[in-house]
């Protein structure tokens, strides 16, 4: 079997060089709670020798970063192609190759980040060439992220930096497998923990004690209650296939055996937000209620009984950009319009961190995504080559 990350790229065939690059960088296991750093080296140093302006934005601990690169004129209002890095694990057992070693079969190439989302980053990666030969009138920002997969993590850097700039982009793509149609919005979320305290001891004097579970158990009833709320009260956009704001109770642990009242509970939910509403406002409101009506009484019976919350993460919602000049400008290269996703991007923190309007297009399917054999149709990298070569080309008229 050939080793397409080992197969030289030939320069003159942007769709084959993409899926060599892609077979590449799916060679580099950054599931997310790895390092990203060796992928992100090796399309800086790939980028740089194009002539890119690279940027790298470390996180605190300095194993994972974003990288900038930039093509173009810098005193106009450019254009941001992203993508995320890390991918989810690869550990189950139904996988019928390396995860990690790209494979072609009937058309398609399959591999950890085929599609979720290197397919992306290799398409890029193909047609920089010509970016780096073409005589911009705007320019053009490759960026990519590291941590999306857990909560959006590296992407507000990158949307800060840009904000910074002498004159910012005005448009961005995110690259997220939409079978190359036009995603136009994407719901926020913010995931929540709650970990209740009661008391232990044994179940025959359970009026002596705090019981976890069925304290968390009032929290979860005022959760889903919440969460029926925006089923029949909205707001609404229809032009999402569940078309409100959801919130619900995800995961539930708590007690130690049949007969202990249980003195620990936790529990995971999440609400996911659809653009224009105010979601930490709702949290909020939700969550004073449950202090103020479950936890106080826990406390009252027992003092140091109570819940208490965290957030795991949260990242915004992104609205709707086809009013906006920077959407108009690209509006004829763009592809048929696909709906809006109630999956997460990173198109909502580019938009409220950095001020640039974001639509969804990249290759594969959301259905091939978090999956064992994972993959990505040979001609959705071939679409997608094409879509990033017509903007180079109009940005760049002869």
């Amino acid at each position: 079997m050939i080793n397409l990350s080992e197969t030289p790229l030939s320069f003159d065939d942007p769709t084959g060089d993409a899926t060599k690059h892609l077979a590449r960088l799916i060679s580099f296991d950054t599931v997310s709670c790895n390092s990203n750093r060796a992928l992100i080296d090796h399309m800086a140093e790939y980028f740089r020798d194009l002539g890119g302006r690279i940027t790298i934005l470390p996180d605190e601990t300095g194993a994972k970063a974003n990288l900038i690169a930039a093509f173009g004129p810098e005193d106009k209002a450019g254009i941001v192609w992203s993508g995320h890095t890390d991918v989810v694990p690869a550990d189950e057992p139904e996988w019928e190759t390396d995860p990690f070693q790209a494979e072609i079969k009937d058309g398609k190439l399959f591999g950890r980040g085929a599609c979720d989302m290197k397919g992306f980053a290799a398409c890029v990666m193909a047609v920089a060439p010509q970016l780096a030969q073409a005589t911009l009138t705007r320019p053009v920002y490759l960026c990519f992220s590291y941590d999306e997969e857990v909560g959006c993590l590296g992407a507000p850097a990158i949307a800060e930096h840009l904000a910074q700039l002498s004159v910012p982009p005005e448009f961005a793509i995110i690259g997220e497998p939409s079978m190359m149609k036009l995603i136009t919005g994407q719901k926020g979320k913010i995931a929540m923990r709650a970990h209740a305290t009661g008391t232990a001891g044994h179940s025959s004097f359970a009026p002596e004690h705090v019981n976890a579970i069925e304290f968390a158990s009032k929290a979860v009833a005022r959760i889903s209650e919440r969460g029926k709320r925006y089923e029949q009260e909205g707001p609404f956009d229809h032009d999402f296939t569940v078309p409100h704001a959801t919130m619900l109770v995800t995961m539930m642990q708590g007690g130690v055996a049949t007969n202990v009242t249980p003195d620990n509970c936790t529990l995971t939910f999440e609400l996911r937000s659809i653009s224009g509403m105010a979601p930490e406002q709702d949290m909020k409101l939700l969550l004073d209620e449950i202090t103020r009506e479950i936890t106080a009484p826990m406390a009252e019976k027992i003092p140091g009984t109570g819940i208490r919350f965290e957030t795991i993460f949260s990242y915004p919602a992104m609205g709707d950009a086809r009013e906006t000049d920077g959407f108009k400008r690209y509006a004829t290269l763009l592809p048929a319009w696909g709906g809006k996703v109630s999956y997460g991007s990173e198109g909502g923190v580019f938009e409220q961190i950095g001020g640039i309007p974001s639509v969804i297009v990249g290759p594969g399917s959301i259905e091939q995504a978090h999956k064992p054999n994972e993959f990505v149709d040979l001609d959705q990298l071939e679409e997608c080559v094409q879509f990033l070569s017509g903007i180079i080309d109009f940005l760049a008229p002869q």
